[in-house]
């Protein structure tokens, strides 16, 4: 059985499933969250302990995340370079959506806080899939050498 992303173009077809990964990604992340605050008692925003919680929640969905960036977006293996990109991807990720978040909420003030994140989550799901693009090359076929054939 072939999924429905096997029938679009390779371009095109890594993107959806980046979407679909980081999707999933979005709530095991939220889950892992929940649990954790559920775990802690419930902490207040702004406390240290709720931050604390958020980082949980971050740091467990990067497991499968990167396993599924791995098999299912980019048909690769894990190891050490697509590993170290995928971390430098999801700092920069949790980097622009802490700073371009607050700063769009000032400069946007009459849009909706709501739509405001999505556009925020979008972005920064765009830079990481850029980055992760870098890090996660299938190794290239030795090609045979043509004097090799000839023989």
């Amino acid at each position: 059985m072939k999924l429905p992303t096997s029938y679009l173009p390779e371009k095109v077809r890594s993107a959806v499933r980046f979407m679909v990964v980081g999707t999933t990604g979005s709530f095991v992340q939220t889950w892992f969250f929940m649990a954790a605050l559920w775990a802690l008692s419930y902490p207040e925003k702004g406390l240290p302990m709720y931050y604390v919680a958020f980082g949980i929640g971050f740091a467990l969905e990067m497991i499968p995340n990167y396993l599924f960036s791995n098999w299912y977006t980019f048909g690769t293996r894990p190891n050490l370079k697509n590993a170290g990109g995928f971390l430098l991807a999801r700092a920069i990720n949790l980097v622009i959506q802490f700073a371009l978040l607050p700063l769009m909420i000032s400069w946007l003030p009459s849009w909706r806080d709501d739509f405001i994140s999505l556009l925020v989550i979008f972005i920064a799901g765009c830079v990481n899939y850029l980055i992760c693009l870098m890090f996660f090359r299938k190794p290239k076929e030795p090609q045979a050498d043509a004097e090799t054939e000839e023989k």
